[in-house]
């Protein structure tokens, strides 16, 4: 009878994450097939007719210089992005976390960026750069600002990554609060009592029990990195010459532009395999910490 109710309880929940599990199925698993699939064929994206190729499309990609300048800059933008988000959030997040002034109304400030969508952040910054640096270049007379970073190469993706980390450190400070709330006020009693120091107290502490948001946040910004492309579409479009072409600008660029939809599905294929494991690596290091070693 026990038994009896338990699988009828469990064919109750199942059929409440029936509708989940097929809108998962429709709108990610079934065209993930589908580019597994087409990315074995030349098919331009709007013919009726395409041909099997096999591994043509994957072979001609790691032989393809564009491609590797484009990932070349995936990894260098999502160091950059991961190290100085997590820096940048990891200090504001203490601050905040401290009896200061108005604290609800700074952590309200800090968050706002976060409602804002990509492109319209893009497109505000990008009137920014253009308008706002040259005028602080000509009042200063410093060179760095004289002209647009976003019409420099050497400068363009620095000037991307501050408007993502303006947007993009919001989240992981809300989350780094709730951590640091977390760790309890005995440990740093404790800590002063026996005479460490405030670095001491942070690294052996804090750190350890931030390891899983610190982990979470690490995650999503190298899968930010990687997959990067509405700053860059409404900054630069991957300009000036090609300088900030990411592989997601890449992609849009072979499917929507140069109609090669399965060379471009083949691209995305090699992303989603960079991502994921670039992702467990990240993950499998970072849990190596754990609260008490």
């Amino acid at each position: 009878m026990k038994k009896t109710k338990v699988l009828e309880r469990n064919q109750v929940l199942f059929l409440f994450t029936l509708p989940i599990l097929i809108m998962y199925c429709v709108f990610f698993i079934i065209p993930l097939l589908m580019g597994m699939k087409n990315s074995f064929t030349d098919w331009s994206g709007t013919s009726a007719n395409y041909n099997f190729i096999g591994f043509g499309n994957y072979i001609k990609i790691f032989s393809d210089e564009r491609f590797r300048n484009a990932l070349v800059f995936n990894f260098k933008y999502t160091f950059l992005l991961t190290a100085a988000t997590v820096a940048i959030s990891l200090v504001i997040a203490i601050i905040l976390n401290q009896k200061i002034k108005a604290r609800g109304f700074l952590r309200s400030i800090y968050f706002l960026p976060a409602i804002l969508s990509l492109v319209t952040v893009g497109l505000i910054w990008n009137e920014l750069f253009y308008r706002m640096i040259p005028v602080i270049g000509e009042v200063t007379g410093w060179k760095l600002f004289q002209s647009s970073w976003l019409g420099s190469p050497k400068m363009a993706m620095y000037a991307i990554l501050i408007v993502n980390l303006w947007q993009g450190c919001a989240t992981p400070i809300v989350l780094l609060i709730a951590g640091l709330q977390s760790v309890p006020v005995d440990l740093y009693e404790a800590a002063s009592i026996d005479g460490a120091t405030a670095w001491d107290k942070f690294k052996a502490i804090t750190i350890p029990y931030l390891i899983p948001v610190l982990n979470m946040v690490i995650v999503t910004c190298v899968k930010g990195g990687l997959t990067t492309f509405d700053y860059i579409k409404a900054m630069t479009d991957g300009g000036p010459m090609q300088s900030t072409e990411s592989v997601g600008i890449l992609i849009y660029s072979h499917a929507m532009q140069e109609g090669k939809f399965g060379y471009s599905v083949a691209e995305s294929m090699i992303l989603f395999v960079i991502i994921a494991l670039v992702s467990v690596l990240t993950m499998r290091m970072t849990n190596d910490k754990k609260v008490g070693d």
